[in-house]
C-alpha cells in the first residue's frame, strides 16, 4: 500500500469516526484499514487517532495532520484532472459549509440539484452553528451570515437578510403588543445564544442606534426552537427574516416593532483566494450565486454584489 492510500484511508476514517464504517466506505477490510492507519502513525512518529471502544476521532496533532492531507489529496484530484484536459468536466470532491438552519432549508437543496447537474462531483456538505476555519478545516467554499472583515478569502455576496422581533398572536393578545422599546421592559423574551450567554438586542441604526438586554427566562442554543417557542407564545423572540419566515407567512408569528429592527446583514459565500480555483468549485459558484440571490428570503444586496475579501475562518 504506498503513501496517498495511506493518507486516504485516514482521511476516511476519521470522517467515518471508525474503522469499520471507513473500510466499509473504501471497499476494505477492517484489518487493512487498522494496518494502513497504525503504518502511517509508525512512520510519522506521532498518535494521529484517539481509540475507544464507541468512537474514532483525530488528536490535536491527528487534526492537523487531517487538515493538511485534506489539501494535498484536493489538489492532486485537481492536478490529475487538468491533465487528463477534464477541466471542463468538474469532478472530485468539494467540502461546502454553512449554518444548520439556512443549510438545512436552503444550501442542502441547493447541493442536491447541483449534484444532478454535475454526477462527477462528490460533496461533503458540513451544517454547524460556529465559524469554521476554510484552511484548517479543508472546507472550500462557506455560506457566511456576517459581516466579513478583510483576509484572505474571496467572498461572493448574494443577498443580505434582518433580525427581526417576533411573537404569537396568542402571546400579543395575553400581554399586549408593544409599541415602542421602552415597552419591552415589561415583557418575555426567548434568547436565541449559542455560546450561553444574554446578549443585548440591538435596535436601529447609526446616531439612533440603541441597545436592550431583554428579560429572559428561556434561553435556547438553536434559532428553530427559539422559533418554536415563540409559536407556542413562550415571549418575544429576536432572530433573522428567513429563520421565521414559515411562522410569518401562515400567521402563526407577528413582527413587532419592525420599523425599528437593524440594519441588513450581508449573506456571502466566500473560499479561499489563494488556492486555484478548480472546475468543481468554478462550477458550484457559477450554479450556487444565481440561485441564492434568487431566494425570496434573500434580499438583493444594496451595495455591490461582491467583497474582496472575507474573514479567513469564513
Amino acid at each position: 500500500m504506498d503513501r496517498l492510500d495511506s493518507l486516504r484511508i485516514f482521511v476516511a476514517v476519521a470522517e467515518q469516526a471508525g474503522f469499520a464504517a471507513a473500510a466499509r466506505r473504501l471497499g476494505l477490510s477492517p484489518p487493512a484499514v487498522t494496518r494502513a492507519v497504525a503504518a502511517l502513525e509508525a512512520r510519522l512518529g506521532a498518535r494521529l487517532l484517539h481509540r475507544t471502544t464507541r468512537i474514532v476521532r483525530p488528536t490535536e496533532a491527528g487534526q492537523r495532520f487531517l487538515a493538511d492531507v485534506r489539501r494535498i489529496i484536493a489538489e492532486l484530484e485537481e492536478a490529475e484532472a487538468s491533465a487528463a484536459g477534464a477541466q471542463s468536466d468538474p469532478r472530485g470532491t468539494l467540502a461546502v459549509t454553512a449554518p444548520v438552519l439556512f443549510g438545512r432549508r436552503h444550501v442542502a437543496p441547493l447541493v442536491f440539484a447541483f449534484r444532478r447537474a454535475f454526477p462527477e462531483v462528490s460533496v461533503r456538505l458540513l451544517l454547524l452553528d460556529r465559524v469554521v476555519d476554510l484552511i484548517e478545516e479543508g472546507q472550500d467554499v462557506a455560506l457566511r451570515i456576517a459581516e466579513l472583515p478583510d483576509s484572505g478569502l474571496s467572498a461572493l455576496r448574494v443577498g443580505t437578510l434582518r433580525p427581526q422581533l417576533v411573537a404569537s398572536p396568542a402571546y400579543l393578545a395575553r400581554c399586549g403588543r408593544p409599541r415602542s422599546l421602552d415597552d419591552l421592559a415589561d415583557h418575555q423574551a426567548i434568547v436565541f445564544d449559542r455560546e450561553g450567554m444574554v446578549r443585548d438586542w440591538l435596535f436601529g441604526s447609526g446616531a439612533g442606534r440603541r441597545s436592550l438586554r431583554p428579560t429572559a427566562p428561556l434561553s435556547v442554543n438553536t434559532a428553530e426552537v427559539a422559533v418554536a417557542a415563540a409559536v407556542d407564545g413562550q415571549g418575544l423572540a429576536r432572530v433573522l427574516s428567513y429563520q421565521a419566515a414559515a411562522e410569518l407567512a401562515d400567521g402563526r408569528l407577528e413582527l413587532v416593532l419592525p420599523e425599528l429592527q437593524t440594519t441588513e446583514i450581508p449573506v456571502h459565500l466566500v473560499h479561499p483566494e489563494g488556492r486555484r480555483a478548480g472546475a468543481r468549485l468554478r462550477a458550484f459558484l457559477d450554479f450556487a450565486v444565481p440561485r441564492l440571490r434568487a431566494e425570496p428570503v434573500l434580499q438583493a444586496p444594496t451595495a455591490g454584489p461582491d467583497a474582496p475579501k472575507a474573514d479567513a475562518r469564513g
